[in-house]
């Protein structure tokens, strides 16, 4: 599977860690889908480690929401409800404005650096041509870019967090949703805000970002 963050490499990662955002990225992309059940042994398998790895991710996926466990019923990737959306849209109609504005005022020359390979990657997006799941790593590459820029790790983590359970609320719908690339796309006002340090812009075109995600969803069901 394609590495989908702007992260340290392999290498550098414990094997908990690895086997964490691997699980984690394929529950977001429902690639798990919702409802399955979680097999420690495949996934060890699938991913070429053990079983400590693979319960040590499974904890950290239990605590953000996207793995469930069941007494006497083992463990099953969490199902996706609509009515979490509400939720999920007012922490990040707060949270998000916030992440970009401190972006805008904290990235380093590296962030600054990645976040403009994003946006190259962005700007070469033939929309016609990738399909739905591209554009979502791509979409998770870009909130996730933003957020390390923040230089605030709680922020990060509880954005991180919450872009994941909203990226599967997406994937759901995405047959639904018209315009999934003009989403994605968005982007690119966003990032140049950031890299060119003004706040006030970047918090402003995050917050009608998330409005629009939300409304684009609720239009699809």
């Amino acid at each position: 599977m394609q590495h989908v963050a702007t992260e340290p490499s392999g290498e550098e990662l414990s094997l908990a860690e690895r086997a964490y955002r691997a699980i984690r990225d394929r529950l977001v992309m429902l690639e798990i889908r919702p409802g399955s059940p979680i097999n420690e042994d495949q996934l060890g398998q699938s991913l070429g480690v053990g079983r400590t790895p693979v319960r040590e991710a499974l904890k950290r996926l239990q605590y953000e929401r996207l793995i469930t466990t069941y007494p006497r019923r083992g463990t099953f990737a969490t199902e996706v409800n609509i009515t979490d959306l509400a939720h999920i849209s007012e922490v990040r109609q707060e949270l998000e404005p916030l992440a970009a504005a401190q972006a805008a005022r904290r990235a380093t020359a590296a962030d600054r650096a990645t976040l403009t390979a994003v946006l190259r990657e962005l700007e070469s997006v033939d929309s016609r041509r990738r399909d739905a799941a591209e554009l979502m790593r791509l979409d998770l590459q870009v909130h996730r870019a933003i957020y390390a820029a923040t230089h605030n790790p709680y922020l990060e983590d509880t954005l991180v967090r919450h872009d994941n359970l909203a990226t599967r609320i997406w994937c759901l719908f995405i047959d639904r949703l018209s315009d999934v690339a003009g989403h994605v796309e968005e982007h690119g006002p966003l990032i140049e805000a950031i890299v060119a340090g003004d706040p006030d812009k970047a918090a402003h075109l995050a917050r009608g970002h998330v409005e629009r995600f939300e409304r684009a969803v609720r239009d699809a069901i």
